[in-house]
Formats: C-alpha cells, sequence, structure tokens
C-alpha cells in the first residue's frame, strides 16, 4: 500500500458546482486530498477541463481521469445522442439519470481510497435541490458504506472507509453561500448538462436550472457563461 498523510480522502470531482464544493468541503475538514473525476462518455469534456483546472487550484495530491463506456451502455440522455436532454421539468427520475453511475463511481474510489490508505471518500450528492436520482439518497450512501466495510481489507480489519456527503441536506442556495464562505470560485465550475464546446451553459436543462435558482436563492451573483439568447 502506497504512503499517505495523516488525514486524507479521495473526492470524487465532476467539475460541477456542487462537487467543487465538495472538495472545499473535505480540505476544510482537514483532509489532503485526491480528486477522482470520470470519463464516462458524457455529451462534452467541459465539466473535466473544468474538474482538471479545480484540481490544480486546490493543490490536490493527485487527480485521476477513469474512463468507464458508459456510452457504449446507453439509457441515459447524459451518454445517449438519440435521447434529447429535457429542457422543461418533468414528474419522476429524469431521462438524464445514469443506470448505476454513482455505484460504479464510489467503488472506483473505494478502491483507490485503500490503495492510498484514505479514510473517506467524499461525494456531493444531495436529496434536497436535486433531480430525483436514486443513488443521491442517504438510503443508498449507508447501503454503500456497509458494502465497503465488507469488501476491503481496512474494512474486514476494522477502519471501514468513511463516505462523506456534506452537501446532503442542503439547499443549492444554502451549498453556494457555504461554497463561497470556503473561497470556492464558482466561475471556474461547469454544470450544464449540454454545454457547448466553449464550456457556455445551455441555461434550460436540470442542471441548469438548479444551478441559476441556487444563485438567486443565495444572493450571489451568477458567473456562469451562457450561450446566446439563454
Amino acid at each position: 500500500m502506497q504512503s499517505a498523510p495523516d488525514k486524507s480522502a479521495i473526492v470524487l470531482l465532476s467539475g460541477g458546482l456542487d462537487s467543487t464544493t465538495c472538495l472545499a468541503e473535505a480540505r476544510a475538514a482537514g483532509y489532503a486530498c485526491y480528486a477522482l473525476s470520470f470519463d464516462y462518455g458524457q455529451r462534452h469534456t467541459a465539466e473535466l477541463t473544468a474538474a482538471d483546472r479545480i484540481a490544480r487550484d486546490a493543490g490536490v495530491i493527485e487527480h485521476k481521469v477513469v474512463r468507464i463506456d458508459f456510452d457504449g451502455m446507453g439509457g441515459s440522455a447524459l451518454t445517449d445522442d438519440t435521447i434529447a436532454v429535457p429542457e422543461t421539468p418533468s414528474d419522476g427520475i429524469p431521462s438524464t439519470y445514469v443506470p448505476a453511475r454513482n455505484t460504479l463511481f464510489l467503488s472506483v474510489a473505494l478502491g483507490w481510497a485503500e490503495v492510498v490508505g484514505a479514510e473517506a471518500i467524499y461525494i456531493g450528492v444531495n436529496a434536497v435541490d436535486y433531480s430525483g436520482y436514486p443513488d443521491c439518497r442517504p438510503e443508498f450512501i449507508a447501503a454503500f458504506e456497509r458494502l465497503g466495510a465488507l469488501a476491503t481489507k481496512v474494512g474486514v480489519e476494522g477502519q471501514p472507509i468513511a463516505v462523506a456527503t456534506p452537501l446532503m441536506h442542503q439547499s443549492k442556495g444554502e451549498i453556494i453561500q457555504r461554497g463561497v464562505a470556503l473561497g470556492v470560485d464558482y466561475g471556474l465550475t461547469v454544470s450544464c448538462y449540454q454545454a457547448d464546446d466553449d464550456a457556455r451553459a445551455c441555461g434550460v436543462c436540470d442542471a441548469c436550472r438548479l444551478r441559476r435558482a441556487g444563485f438567486e436563492a443565495a444572493g450571489v451573483a451568477d458567473p456562469t457563461r451562457y450561450q446566446p439568447n439563454r
């Protein structure tokens, strides 16, 4: 097992608003951070470019980008070009849900955490202002934490890896206020499901609507660059 700082964490970093705030929370809690991003066949790579900037700005120990072939599997508007990204609110779980995404992401993070000796995994899931994804709920996180305790050497030896969700019960406005207090530069982040080649947001997808409403609720100027006429 590789050596690690006295207190370290793996942070799932998409390049969006929530994951960037989550990285700031991990650092504020005293963790030296490893950042983990995924190239999973999403519609654009602007968020991965943003994640790289954010990781470098935060001075993480290491930033890995792992490839998972979700686009080969399909089944989501984020990974299948034949499924349109919804631009109006809808009932139920939206088509932007990616089957098993957080399960796979957390599994990779769990493995890396055990390799580097990290005590915790930080993930920016939220059950207040979110799209209704089942793998963002507290019940899912608790179940995965139990799985991790059973599936790893450190867990069997009595030192299971914690899954930290500091944003779980906060509104988007509260998340932004907290991030601003921690010095987060939200101008570096990209949340849009269908950002263009210049990383400009569409302004109408679910992620954009939640983000825009969050800045309004927080009373913070929205630094998002939107596409023309958005």
